[in-house]
């Protein structure tokens, strides 16, 4: 299984000069998630759901905080009050799930499915979680049905979605999932592509901690010399912020090391 499957919020980076905003995102850009989400108090349905997001992604990352994360989450659905909000909070529902499968805490592939199609009948088509939603059914598809198809047609709606909306966080998670999908295909010229395209969104953001993957991806599309001066680089950056993402420790392993676990 590909566990280029962690995928950000979706929601914005700065939004624009809102210092808290701003204060969030260097945080959850480097991968302080708790302390992004201890700033943000969970008074309102749109600060309840973003303090939720970044908890849910800390689990994608880190493979912790399963427990702060369901909390996060309850409380989300209780202030959730509209179609848009409930279906927001679906979303984050689905992909918590999402995660406990793909990290094998839990199986709760079924409960992923359904709290995402419940978030797909709340979210009106065109609407700027819709785009959000597409994806992470997308990584359903793609990780847990096992269904490249449905994936890349979902990976597709959420590119143009993310697109429309100038979400170009998001569009870094759908270039590089989408190139992956080329990858394996043996697409090499596209897969080139959709992960350059990523790490060149993820450096101009400064989405460190999604750096270090876009840089793994890419590795995986180049020849020699050029892929091990990528995986080096991102070993650097994975060690720079203590091993996270976690699952990534297997993509960046020497091969030395491989043999000397196998």
């Amino acid at each position: 299984m590909a566990h280029s499957a962690m995928a950000g919020s979706g929601w914005g980076t700065t939004e624009g000069d809102d210092p808290l905003q701003t204060a969030v995102w260097r945080l959850r850009s480097r991968g302080c998630w708790a302390d992004a989400a201890a700033l943000l108090e969970p008074v309102t349905a749109d600060t309840a759901l973003q303090r939720t997001a970044l908890l849910v992604e800390r689990c994608l990352y880190t493979e912790q905080g399963w427990a702060e994360a369901e909390d996060a989450l309850r409380t989300a659905e209780a202030l959730a009050h509209s179609d848009d909000e409930r279906g927001a909070a679906a979303c984050e529902r689905g992909q918590l799930a999402y995660a406990a499968t793909v990290h094998q805490t839990r199986d709760r592939a079924d409960e992923a499915r359904s709290a995402l199609g419940r978030a797909a009948a709340l979210i009106a088509p065109g609407a700027k979680g819709r785009a959000l939603l597409d994806f992470r059914r997308g990584l359903l598809a793609e990780n847990l049905t096992g269904s490249p198809q449905a994936a890349r047609a979902a990976y597709r709606r959420a590119h143009a979605g993310a697109t429309a909306h100038a979400d170009q966080l998001l569009l870094s998670f759908t270039w590089r999932h989408l190139a992956g999908l080329a990858l394996r295909e043996g697409e090499l010229t596209e897969a080139r592509h959709g992960f350059a395209e990523s790490l060149r969104i993820r450096e101009e953001l400064g989405y460190l901690v999604g750096t270090a993957p876009a840089l793994a991806s890419l590795a995986d599309a180049e020849s020699e010399p050029e892929a091990s001066r990528l995986r080096e680089e991102a070993r650097r950056l994975y060690r720079l912020l203590g091993g996270v993402p976690t699952w990534l420790a297997r993509q960046l392993a020497p091969p030395a090391a491989d043999a000397a676990t196998a």
